[in-house]
């Protein structure tokens, strides 16, 4: 289906692109359609295009000098050849270890659900997540598909220093910290495998479209994991799926 977009002058070289403002795959598959065909279409003019949740910000080259001409020319785009091509997409098998050593929030957490800690870590590791892009450090994944019941809100105080791999909750989303930070999301696990490694040709493994799963592992596969990891040899798993 096509959308009832916004467009919205960002500077003198930006365009800012809104779709209806909830989180939701089709909007987001949309969203990577557009920008894929923008990208295909007008490559010598733009500089750079970025997205989030349901927006899209076109940076060109060159300053804007009929803003409302430009418009049009993205409608047109937009409108053109309306049956999205299918995408492939990749299923990434993430393992994180929910022990209480790793998941300084989980029994706060499960307590404040009303939950047995070993039904939260089910209903953490049993849902889908999507990516829906990677922002506020690198490798970070914002990810839909958080069970309504494990919505808790941000702490109040953040942390000064959360561990690299914690995976947590803040609001409706969850995510894991891909390097040493500070934050303020609920803390419940970690995972030992590397989010972000610039020596890779690819530094971060996946891609706004892609979804993620989350399975338990004990201490010592962790551990183990881990190791293989700082060696280079680790195989993280996954599986292509279409959109």
């Amino acid at each position: 289906m096509l959308y009832h977009l916004t467009y919205r002058q960002y500077g003198e070289r930006t365009i800012l692109i809104e779709w209806p403002q909830k989180i939701s795959k089709s909007i987001l598959y949309d969203v990577l359609n557009f920008k894929n065909k923008i990208v295909e279409i007008k490559h010598d003019s733009v500089l750079e295009i970025t997205h989030a949740y349901c927006s899209i910000i076109v940076s060109f080259k060159e300053a804007l000098i009929d803003f409302d001409k430009e418009v049009e020319i993205l409608k047109s785009i937009y409108n053109r050849d309306s049956k999205k091509t299918k995408a492939n997409y990749k299923l990434w098998k993430i393992p994180v270890c929910y022990d209480f050593s790793f998941g300084i929030d989980l029994e706060a957490l499960a307590h404040a659900k009303g939950l047995p800690v070993k039904e939260v870590i089910k209903l953490h590791s049993q849902a889908l997540y999507t990516v829906y892009f990677i922002g506020f450090l690198p490798g970070f994944l914002y990810l839909g598909g958080l069970d309504e019941v494990l919505h808790t809100p941000r702490k109040n105080t953040p942390r000064l220093k959360v561990k690299k791999g914690a995976v947590a909750i803040g609001g409706n989303q969850t995510g894991v910290y891909p390097n040493e930070s500070p934050g303020g999301w609920n803390i419940i696990g970690n995972s030992p495998i590397n989010f972000f490694n610039i020596k890779n040709k690819i530094p971060c493994f996946a891609s706004a479209g892609d979804q993620i799963q989350f399975y338990p592992i004990s201490l010592k596969e962790h551990q183990d994991i881990k190791t293989l990891v700082n060696a280079g040899v680790y195989q993280l798993e996954s599986e292509v799926v279409n959109d």
